[in-house]
């Protein structure tokens, strides 16, 4: 098991590192009967949620998952005003939710996946054709018409203040004076992250930068940004903090590899169904996988007060 800051390969299966953690409660509660659980996610895990995570959940468990989702931004301020109350938080930032709920809402989570950023783009359109003849992706973005590319809102959710800081460390990188400002002009920013890859889909938007899945769960090409701004290697993180950006509520997020986390607020209305959902993504990596995540290394691992088993 991996736990706190530790850093190496977790030993044995996923469920042992959930018992070493001080366990989840599956045992006594799957197939307890049908429930359902309440998640609010953040908006790249739509699909995964929908058409992976929740229907393999309910099929094993007889547990229903009823989802709403967000920019991680988003849902943690909705958290904090409590104007929602799921009873499973999912960020696509693992330190932002720390950062955010941790003393009032929780103080425990569990990483269980990963992932890369990069440009999902339409293959048709000249942007793509670009791409596909291996032109550098920031020419075809700096030669595009305002609004080809969209970004997600950086105010509102990860992706998009990643996407910032991915042209601030590409413009070093490739010694571009001017290159992320350059682009930040161009633009277009998507309040509603769940629908960065609708705009590609229907044609108004050659290309969005977006996570590897959510280019996976529209089935259209994806280019992987260098390690360099990837926010993929774990090995780079102090790299990637060398970049920040300060939403408009104030919050600072450096540069950080992508990692998503999970955890079951205090006073959730079904705490056992949502210990269970929490178990479910760490047991079943080949579902995340197949939706396009990354798992391994050092994940699944727990981060503070993992609670003690639940009997159903």
């Amino acid at each position: 098991m991996t736990t706190g800051s530790d850093q190496g390969r977790p030993s044995g299966s996923r469920r042992s590192f959930l018992v070493a953690a001080g366990g989840l409660g599956i045992a006594g509660c799957l197939g307890a009967g049908t429930r359902s659980v309440g998640v609010l996610s953040a908006g790249s895990l739509a699909r995964t949620f929908e058409e992976y995570v929740g229907p393999a959940f309910e099929a094993e468990t007889g547990i229903e998952l009823h989802g709403e989702y967000y920019g991680a931004n988003a849902v943690m301020r909705m958290i904090e005003d409590r104007t929602k109350h799921p009873d499973v938080v999912v960020s696509a930032d693992a330190t932002l939710l720390r950062d955010r709920l941790y003393g009032a809402f929780t103080d425990w989570d569990v990483e269980f996946a990963a992932n890369s950023v990069g440009i999902g783009y339409d293959e048709g359109t000249a942007f793509g054709r670009r791409l596909e003849d291996g032109d550098p992706w920031y020419e075809p973005a700096l030669d595009s018409a305002e609004g080809d590319l969209a970004v997600g809102d950086p105010d509102l959710d990860p992706l998009g203040y990643r996407a910032v800081q991915a042209f601030a460390l590409a413009e070093r990188e490739h010694g571009i004076d001017g290159l992320r400002d350059d682009l930040l002009e161009l633009v277009y920013e998507e309040p509603e992250e769940p629908q960065l890859m609708a705009g590609v889909e229907s044609g108004s938007r050659a290309a969005a930068v977006v996570y590897r899945n959510m280019a996976v769960d529209h089935d259209v090409p994806f280019y992987e940004f260098p390690d360099a701004y990837s926010f993929a290697e774990p090995a780079l993180a102090d790299h990637y903090a060398t970049v920040e950006f300060t939403t408009d509520d104030g919050y600072t997020a450096e540069g950080r590899p992508v990692v998503y986390n999970a955890t079951v607020l205090e006073g959730a209305d079904e705490p056992d169904a949502g210990h269970d959902l929490v178990e479910f993504l760490t047991e079943e990596p080949d579902v995340l996988v197949e939706a396009g995540l990354t798992v391994g290394g050092n994940l699944p691992r727990s981060v503070g007060a993992v609670p003690e088993a639940v009997d159903g």
